[in-house]
């Protein structure tokens, strides 16, 4: 995409210049070494009509380039978005099985409650049934009239009393035991029940989320094949569109001399931005080793951190689902392209990593960092700042931070790497999020 607008810039140049060489027309008689020969009037209208029908060409071509790059950005937005999409019902998959996890295991521990429960009344009731089989054995008449009429002595008398007493004892708390027991095998029982029935509702929503979650994959990945071909026919239109621009800037001496110019021109920047960069990233690398971890920084420092963390990873490849808190990791391996050994960040996970320097543990999607600060209007933006993107109609699907300057930090997209640019306002939101 760099490449095509750096051409389209090169284009409009060469086209200043062809233009401008052929008003004057003397553009060309300097260059030589020696005058060349007089043209007639007929021969100078033809040579002006050529480079002017060759510059109206290239003007349309260079048009048509704009409007291809533009439709390239649109895609690889909804790409991500799509991809956004997926990830997310992935988290809540997993969620609704960690839920059901926890239930099955509560219906367990119920489960052996009861079985303790029903151990306690069984022993409860061999108890109250030895006593009562005890009595009878014993033949003891534990009534008034047995005390009166089978009493020997007064000492007798007295001792009958308080074994009818000892018996009667005996019985009370083994019925209490049985009664306990069974109120207990009630409550283990109720929450059994209720435990095995969280358990179902929490499995339930489980196969529910999955299929949402296996049709958001199944809608993303048809997605990503649509957008790949059409990618790729845009490309096949690019390149197309490019051998003809070639061709027609081929066509006069005079534009390939200002193409090379042109192109040490840009070569020089290339090397000047890519000096800065490497430059910026190094110093902020060597601050964050020296100066490590800090949860309790805040403020102005606090912002330098963050900022530096995100500037020490600037060449960092972009890998979808790469990146946390400790730093750039393997992506998600799927249909989009993501093999396991590709190390690196996304946008949200550098966010991560960027906060993570100051104790800020930021949620993974980038929809939900949105909602991590406070929102402030994205005119007020400050650096430190998390700033998003969407397309009309659709989540959230990317996130940068504002650096200052009018420049921001992003992990851009697939085949990109960490980089820092001039703040887009295309699919920008109005809203910022202020963490720190």
């Amino acid at each position: 995409m760099r490449l095509v607008r750096n051409r389209r810039t090169l284009v409009l140049a060469l086209l200043v210049a062809v233009l401008g060489g052929a008003l004057s027309g003397t553009g060309t008689a300097l260059a030589q070494p020696a005058p060349p020969p007089n043209p007639s009037d007929d021969d100078l209208r033809h040579s002006r009509e050529a480079v002017n029908a060759r510059a109206g060409d290239v003007a349309r071509l260079t048009a048509e380039l704009a409007e291809l790059d533009s439709m390239t950005d649109d895609l690889q937005a909804a790409l991500a978005a799509q991809r956004e999409t997926a990830e997310a019902a992935l988290v809540d998959l997993q969620a609704a099985q960690d839920a059901a996890a926890a239930a099955k295991r509560r219906a367990e521990a119920a489960r052996i409650e009861t079985q303790a429960a029903t151990v306690a009344i069984d022993q409860a009731r061999s108890r109250l049934d030895e006593i009562v089989s005890s009595t009878y054995l014993q033949g003891l008449d534990a009534g008034p009239l047995g005390l009166i009429t089978d009493a020997t002595s007064p000492e007798d008398l007295l001792a009958r009393a308080e074994y009818t007493d000892l018996v009667a004892r005996t019985q009370l708390q083994a019925q209490e035991g049985l009664e306990r027991a069974r109120v207990d095998k009630a409550n283990a029982d109720s929450s059994a029940r209720a435990a095995l029935d969280g358990a179902k509702k929490a499995e339930a929503a489980a196969r529910a989320a999955k299929a949402v979650a296996d049709e958001a994959v199944a809608v993303a990945q048809a997605a990503a094949r649509a957008q790949a071909e059409q990618l790729a026919q845009v490309a096949a239109q690019r390149a197309g569109v490019q051998r003809q621009l070639d061709a027609a800037q081929s066509a006069d001496a005079g534009l390939r001399a200002q193409r090379q110019r042109f192109d040490d021109w840009q070569r020089r920047m290339a090397e000047e931005r890519a000096a800065r960069e490497r430059a910026e990233r190094d110093a902020a690398a060597a601050r964050v080793a020296v100066e490590g971890r800090a949860d309790s920084l805040r403020g102005g420092a606090a912002v330098r951190r963050v900022i530096d963390r995100a500037m020490s990873q600037i060449g960092v490849q972009y890998v979808w689902g790469g990146g946390n808190g400790r730093g750039p990791s393997t992506g998600i391996p799927d249909a989009f392209g993501s093999p396991l050994n590709r190390v690196g960040f996304d946008c949200s996970g550098l966010m991560q990593y960027a906060f993570s320097g100051v104790g800020i543990s930021l949620p993974r999607v980038s929809r939900n960092q949105f909602h991590a600060g406070d929102r402030v209007p994205v005119s007020d933006v400050r650096p430190g700042d998390l700033i998003f993107y969407q397309n009309p109609g659709a989540p959230i699907h990317h996130v940068a931070m504002y650096v200052g300057n009018g420049r921001m930090i992003e992990a851009p997209y697939t085949g990109g790497n960490v980089r820092v640019v001039p703040m887009r306002t295309r699919g920008l939101l109005p809203q910022a999020a202020r963490v720190l």
